[in-house]
């Protein structure tokens, strides 16, 4: 079944609380029934109304649900975008894109005795005692 192709200027009609369209990954989607329901507010889907919102949606990285409750909306196809014929099913097999890995740092055990760590607390202490009493009493 072909689906019916829109372009960004007849998408950009569609910008009031009463009839809210958006484009998101080349899916045309009608979000009007889902701006009350929307967990972040319907302010959020209405600055991106009439526009493509692709970079927005994933930005915010949104959850796997939320892919899939894209397919509920769905209208047609941003000109310009072919997707491929599982798609435009309701899509069970969905994958989430790749993100990037986090780099962190970490710190290891590396087996130095817990008495060390006492030493680098109360040698310094020990030592400024020592430097203040010798001041006292000189």
């Amino acid at each position: 079944m072909a689906e019916k192709i829109y372009t960004l200027s007849q998408i950009a009609e569609h910008k009031s609380k009463k009839d809210c369209w958006l484009a998101i990954n080349g899916r045309v989607l009608n979000v009007t029934r889902f701006l009350e329901e929307h967990p972040g507010g319907e302010e959020v889907l209405m600055e991106a109304a009439g526009k493509d919102a692709t970079k927005q949606f994933e930005e915010i990285g949104h959850s796997k649900a939320a892919h899939e409750l894209l397919f509920n909306y769905r209208v047609g196809v941003l000109q310009g975008y072919e997707l491929e014929d599982t798609e435009t099913s309701n899509n069970a097999s969905f994958q989430e894109p790749k993100r990037k890995e986090m780099e962190a740092f970490v710190v290891k055990d590396n087996g130095v005795p817990k008495y060390a760590a006492l030493l680098e607390f109360f040698v310094p202490l020990l030592v400024a005692g020592s430097y203040f009493a010798y001041r006292y009493l000189a």
